[in-house]
């Protein structure tokens, strides 16, 4: 009986080892093509100056970015696909965002380690995720109910545990998180949501695309500079999809 537990749990580290094997080439690769997406991130950031501003691109933002798997957070988890330059398709009329325009919308929201962070329209889970290396706590909210039962299995499984998912409609926002130092709204709309800015702190920022979906919307920061005041700046283009309301 002992020879025979023995020879099933060698078994079981032969297969463990033969599984880690598979991965290992695919997880080099990965390293690999995340390196090569940061790189080109670098190259936008240097040429994009009007948006970024003199510092250039957060640095804090460019290591979250190589550190984050965005293959684990697309349903083909290619790292072909993950981190080549372009917005990557998660089903559901869903995307991820082109990688620069991820970092950038980042980096304009100026998180910092201490900050409580609204995202609307998490999605896969990937942006959520970036902030998570950013911020102190991260509240996200998703109102298509298989996009936001994947992303929270997705950020619980890769232990993201100081993010939580709320479906619902994101329009309202989510009080009882906040108030938040900074929200970055992932979805087009013709407006900024007025209880979004009511729930931003005072010095706080929130950045969306503002304008029809499917069409060319204006990358838009709000900081809030007082009660009940706002300045308004547009940095860039950008194509989103559309913000998505709810029925009822």
């Amino acid at each position: 009986m002992i020879m025979k537990a023995l020879l099933h749990v060698f078994a079981m580290v032969v297969a463990a080892w033969e599984a880690a094997a598979q991965d290992a080439p695919q997880d080099d690769q990965c390293v690999r093509e995340r390196a090569a997406m940061v790189e080109t991130i670098r190259a936008y950031a240097r040429s994009d100056a009007t948006a970024l501003g003199p510092q250039g691109l957060s640095e804090r933002v460019l290591e979250a970015m190589a550190q984050t798997k965005r293959h684990l957070f697309i349903p083909e988890r290619s790292c072909m696909i993950a981190y080549a330059d372009s917005p990557v398709p998660i089903g559901l009329g869903q995307t991820i965002s082109q990688p620069y325009i991820v970092a950038l919308m980042t980096h304009l929201a100026q998180v910092a380690s201490d900050h409580v962070v609204l995202e609307v329209g998490t999605g896969s889970g990937y942006q959520a995720a970036i902030l998570a290396r950013l911020a102190r706590k991260v509240c996200t909210i998703e109102i298509i109910p298989q996009l936001a039962e994947t992303a929270t299995k997705t950020l619980r499984d890769l232990a993201y545990d100081n993010v939580s998912v709320r479906l619902g409609d994101g329009y309202d926002g989510w009080p009882e998180c906040g108030p938040f130092d900074a929200i970055i709204v992932t979805a087009a709309l013709g407006h900024v949501p007025p209880r979004l800015i009511e729930q931003l702190n005072v010095g706080g920022r929130l950045v969306m695309p503002v304008g029809a979906g499917f069409t060319t919307q204006q990358l838009t920061i709000v900081e809030k500079t007082a009660p009940g005041k706002t300045t308004t700046r547009v940095v860039a283009l950008v194509r989103f999809v559309p913000f998505t309301r709810s029925q009822n």
